[in-house]
């Protein structure tokens, strides 16, 4: 029998890697294990996250009732408000749109959206 498909890392574009890097890095309390001007990641508990540029990159609109679906990372916390004080002190935005009660949408520096929930 084949073995199971396994998560090995998430990869995430954006124009600046490095400072990618440091706001998860610093989010999740994960060390950065590499970091160059094209190139950066993270690791801790769970697959590692990594960052490349893409030149000309752009934020994805949110919310985009108009356009596909694109992924997004749900983090869990112990503390909702603390933990949306904290993103924001890393700069993180809350955006006006939340389509639920229980969790929070915020967009990280480079406007990608990313979920926090309680534990």
């Amino acid at each position: 029998m084949t073995a199971p498909t396994t998560l090995a890392m998430i990869n995430l574009d954006g124009p600046d890697p490095c400072a990618q890097a440091a706001f998860y890095g610093a989010l999740l309390g994960w060390e950065t294990v590499h970091a160059e001007e094209e190139y950066a990641m993270i690791a801790g508990e769970g697959a590692p996250i990594g960052f490349g540029r893409v030149a000309g990159w752009t934020a994805p609109p949110w919310p985009d009732p108009e356009g596909a679906k694109r992924y997004h990372l749900d983090l869990t916390v112990d503390d909702l408000d603390a933990a949306v004080a904290r993103a924001r002190e890393l700069g993180a935005t809350v955006p006006e749109h939340q389509p639920g009660q229980r969790w929070r949408v915020l967009l990280d520096p480079v406007g990608h959206p990313f979920c926090l929930c309680p534990r």
